[in-house]
This record gives structure tokens, sequence and C-alpha cells, in this order.
């Protein structure tokens, strides 16, 4: 699999952003880390090209964002959108969840990953069965 492009610059405030973690994305990170999910593995605060997703799963290409109240705001919408659709196009699939979600409704959060990772594993699958 092709990595991805990364700015290296980045990499302390990823660091900092990875010991400094929100409420809710602790919360989530319990559930993610150590391949709970499908024996999978998911990282934090991961750099792609110039930008930082708070989790992500490299062989499935699955971002995970948790957004917090200042997401609401147009402008900060706008710039969510257009990270967004710069990940698509690098193959990456991008999920997003509200802090408050992750908060007060964890376990349909998971459900939400899990059949997201269901998916893209099942895609991949595909992909493989129709290249060979």
């Amino acid at each position: 699999m092709q990595r991805l492009p990364y700015d290296p610059d980045l990499r302390p405030v990823a660091r900092r952003l990875r010991r400094r973690m929100t409420k809710s994305e602790r919360a989530l990170w319990t559930r993610l880390r150590r391949k709970q999910v499908h024996g999978l593995t998911f990282r934090r605060q991961v750099i792609i090209r110039r930008y930082i997703v708070d989790f992500f799963c490299r062989p499935i290409r699955l971002a995970i964002e948790v957004d917090g109240i200042s997401h609401d705001d147009p402008l900060v919408f706008r710039r969510d959108h257009i990270r967004e659709q710069a990940l698509i196009r690098l193959g990456v699939t991008v999920i997003r969840f509200s802090s408050r979600d992750v908060l007060t409704d964890i376990d349909n959060v998971m459900r939400a990953v899990e059949s997201s990772v269901l998916g893209l594993i099942s895609d991949r699958e595909d992909e493989k069965g129709s290249s060979g």
C-alpha cells in the first residue's frame, strides 16, 4: 500500500495534540486502541499532507474526527469540508462524530465505526478479488 504524503514540520504539533487529548478524544481512544476494532491498529493525531486527523487506521485508510463545538462555526465548517475533500482525493474515508455524541452515546458511535470498518474491509477484499 502506498504511503500517504505528510508534512514533517507538523510532528511537534501532532505530539502536543496526543499529549493534550480532549475528554471526548480520550473516551474514543480507549475503545479504538489495542486492536479492539476487528484487530486493526488505529493511531492518534496522524499527519496526512498538511492536516492532522484525530484517529487513523492505515490499512483501510479510515480517518475518524471528533468535532467540538467550534466546528459549528461556518468558517471552521468550510475549512473542515475543504480538508475532507483533500483527504478523500487521497483515498481516505473520513467519518465525523460530535464530542457530545462520543461522551453521551459511545456505544452508538462505536457501532458506526465498526460499520464503516466492515464496509472498508469488504471494499478492500472486493478490490483484491477483482484485480487478481
